[in-house]
């Protein structure tokens, strides 16, 4: 491979240079990054979890990723949107994730924002799903990646018209890259193909 933008991972393939920088990653980046999260809880979980990424490493995030999980109820919504000011308390005492008040305070007003969604017949997918990009051509090298998108910042409008905090158009556009709203995977990554029909599936069904 000539491209530096890639790399070959434990078996062999080409994959996006940043997937094989840790061993974390490579199950990250081969099983879940860009695959099509379509549910309210897989969106929400990961909602939360790139709000407490910025300022920090995707790696700190995805070491800490499963006492986020015992922390906050298994992301489930309902149980979030019931925490109160002792469950802020706890988690600001859980030395297991990141203990920031303003981030743990937004996960729980994000929970509540997603029922309310409920309530009025919409859901956190549907509003999120509606801003996904036209088709566009792979990226090719890092150069051709961007931070954010003009979807990315209608829908941080949106979700924070909605009450949803912490949800800035870097962090939207990182919540559409993981979700599969866009496919990120660089040409020539042996994981884009696959990941690009899923979403193309996950689109049609909608």
């Amino acid at each position: 491979m000539s491209d530096e933008s890639l790399a070959a991972g434990p078996d062999g393939r080409p994959r996006c240079r940043w997937a094989v920088a840790a061993p974390e990653y490579v199950g990250y980046h081969d099983l879940e990054w860009g695959r099509p999260v379509l549910d309210d809880r897989g969106l929400y979980e990961r909602l939360s979890l790139e709000a407490f990424q910025s300022g920090l490493s995707w790696l700190t995030i995805l070491r800490k990723r499963e006492a986020f999980r015992t922390a906050f109820a298994g992301f489930e919504v309902a149980a979030v949107a019931a925490f109160d000011g002792a469950d802020v308390e706890r988690l600001l005492g859980d030395e297991r994730i990141v203990r920031n008040r303003a981030k743990i305070v937004a996960a729980i007003e994000n929970a509540r924002a997603t029922e309310r969604l409920r309530s009025t017949g919409e859901s956190l997918s549907s509003v999120v799903w509606s801003f996904r990009p036209q088709r566009r051509e792979a990226p090719r090298t890092y150069s051709d990646l961007q931070s954010t998108s003009p979807e990315a910042k209608a829908l941080a409008a949106e979700l924070k018209l909605r009450g949803f905090r912490f949800v800035g158009p870097t962090t939207t556009y990182a919540l559409m890259q993981a979700c599969g709203i866009v496919n990120d995977h660089l040409a020539g990554c042996a994981i884009r193909d696959e990941v690009e029909v899923q979403r193309e599936g996950a689109i049609r069904s909608r």
